[in-house]
């Protein structure tokens, strides 16, 4: 698959391809060593964010890599008609790295075509790889499952504003309806259905108002997110 055009959507549309980096062996299979990525990740992200409290890294760490999976499959089923295997073997993540380094797959290999791409994605990125980080992060940290969804919606949002505002800028409106109808029939069907609401087209581009809370505001008081379901930030105990 030619991949080359979608990164230059921006840094998490993209996905690296190339034969090997220079620290391929700090590179963990996310098919095969999912438990000890999402580990090493949410310690990261935890050292990273100055918290001690596991249960806001995990749901940042997932929320991070759930826009990488998504970004990846989303503009390429837009741009190309296809959608890369994410779910092979050889697809590496790099816990300490961020976009574009963090994901590796030398030559991909693009799912069989299907005339339902909103289900390819279903059935391949979110029922997948998606999946199994969802259950791998809650084994390694006690937390909601339901917040998890919310958040890969949250991302899967995220995408779409930028791939959407990205198509707008380059007056290609066919791929900006059909990135939209996408996104549209992945929040209406589980695992994200009653995850949030969007509002498309709105003033800006898209908007997404989720149902739950990925928990940001424990780290940066007073602090939330643009999509939050909290009105206002909960006070400090």
């Amino acid at each position: 698959m030619n991949l080359r055009e979608l990164a230059s959507a921006g840094p998490f549309f993209a996905l690296r391809t190339d034969d090997g980096p220079g620290d391929a062996g700090e590179y963990l299979s996310l098919a095969g060593r999912t438990e000890e990525a999402v580990r090493r990740r949410v310690e990261t992200v935890a050292e990273r964010l100055g918290t001690t409290d596991r249960r806001v890294a995990a749901s940042i760490a997932y929320q991070g890599i759930a826009g990488r999976l998504l970004s990846v499959a989303l503009g390429s089923a837009v741009l190309t008609g296809s959608v890369p295997d994410l779910a092979d073997e050889r697809l590496l993540w790099h816990p300490a790295r961020t976009a574009p380094d963090d994901l590796w797959l030398p030559a991909p290999a693009a799912l069989p075509p299907a005339a339902d791409l909103a289900g390819l994605l279903r059935d391949h990125v979110l029922r997948g790889p998606l999946t199994a980080l969802h259950d791998a992060t809650r084994t390694v940290v006690p937390v909601s499952g339901r917040l998890l969804w919310g958040n890969a919606a949250s991302s899967l949002a995220g995408s779409l504003r930028v791939l959407h505002g990205w198509c707008r800028e380059r007056r290609r409106p066919e791929e900006a309806a059909r990135v939209l109808a996408l996104t549209r029939a992945l929040l209406d069907a589980p695992p994200l259905s009653g995850t949030g609401t969007l509002t498309a087209p709105a003033p800006g581009g898209p908007a997404f108002a989720r149902t739950t809370c990925c928990l940001y505001y424990r780290v940066l008081p007073g602090g939330m997110c643009g999509d939050c379901v909290l009105r206002h930030a909960p006070r400090a105990r």
